[in-house]
């Protein structure tokens, strides 16, 4: 593998929606980390001009995208420029992968979701992860490359029903626009808007993952063992009912118990990287036989 660079917006090591990580570990596998406080990125934001050719061309990019017609014009304007500072930025250090501290102080600051931005970069092959998960944004990037196709990061959310081998993957709004089957609507986050009012979390998207194949799988530094971990397998999206909001999704994985006892007992994160594929065998091989990282491989 080449020398993977990820970059990590607004990462404290103190915060509380901080994915705990090992430097010191990844850097043993050729992977670095630049981090960027969310000072300098609003600083960058309040320097540029509403009228600025680059605001107007991201406002027309984020039109295109989605559904606006939920957006004020100021909260429009606030967004493009989120995302020509994010681009500027991760082209200038070279990022292949970005993890954001995508609450409350955003939201606070600017009074948008930074999720539709990271939508569009996740598209556009630049994966981006929430809550500062570096281990979930290079699971996205290695994910990706398996699949020649955008991967997004969600929750392992609630059971389904009775069901137990179905369950909800669901994230705020910030999966890549083509794993909704291209349907997408920038609205708000209700859940978070409880505690830093609705009206400042416009840019999370609404969407749904249409039934099809899926690959999951995620990567995590074991930091008392010293070493890389990771898990992989596939399931399917379902088409079963789902009434609520966000970018949301019914899987179907066999053994589903199983799988989450394995993740449980073995400490990895409530985060998870989906693809619509069915590349496991590769994520395995790869992780395993070139990257001689500690692998378990979910079988049916």
């Amino acid at each position: 593998m080449h020398h993977v660079r990820l970059g990590a917006v607004g990462a404290r090591p103190s915060a509380f929606n901080t994915v705990r990580y090992s430097e010191k570990i990844l850097e043993r596998h050729e992977i670095s980390v630049s981090t960027v406080d969310l000072s300098e990125i609003f600083a960058s934001i309040n320097k540029l001009e509403d009228g600025d050719p680059k605001i107007t061309a991201e406002i027309e990019r984020i039109s295109g995208y989605a559904s606006t017609k939920l957006v004020a014009r100021e909260r429009m304007v606030t967004m493009a420029k989120l995302g020509v500072v994010l681009r500027d930025w991760a082209t200038q250090n070279a990022i292949d992968a970005l993890a954001f501290q995508c609450w409350t102080s955003i939201q606070e600051n600017l009074g948008v979701n930074p999720c539709t931005i990271m939508s569009m970069l996740s598209e556009e092959m630049l994966p981006s992860a929430c809550e500062v998960d570096i281990t979930g944004a290079l699971t996205m990037y290695a994910m990706q490359h398996a699949a020649g196709s955008p991967a997004g990061i969600v929750d392992w959310n609630n059971n389904y029903a009775d069901e137990e081998n179905k369950c909800v993957f669901f994230h705020c709004g910030n999966w890549a626009k083509s794993l909704l089957g291209d349907r997408a609507t920038i609205g708000t986050a209700p859940i978070l808007g409880t505690s830093v009012g609705e009206q400042n979390t416009v840019g999370a998207l609404e969407g749904r993952a249409p039934e099809g194949p899926m690959t999951f799988g995620r990567l995590s530094t074991d930091d008392t063992a010293g070493i890389i971990r990771a898990y992989v397998g596939e399931g399917s999206f379902t088409n079963d009912e789902l009434d609520t909001f966000g970018t949301r999704a019914v899987v179907e994985v066999p053994r589903l118990q199983d799988l989450l006892r394995h993740i449980c007992s073995n400490g990895f994160e409530h985060h998870v990287v989906m693809t619509r594929s069915q590349t496991a065998d590769v994520l395995a091989e790869a992780f395993t036989r070139y990257l001689k990282w500690d692998t378990y491989r979910h079988d049916a």
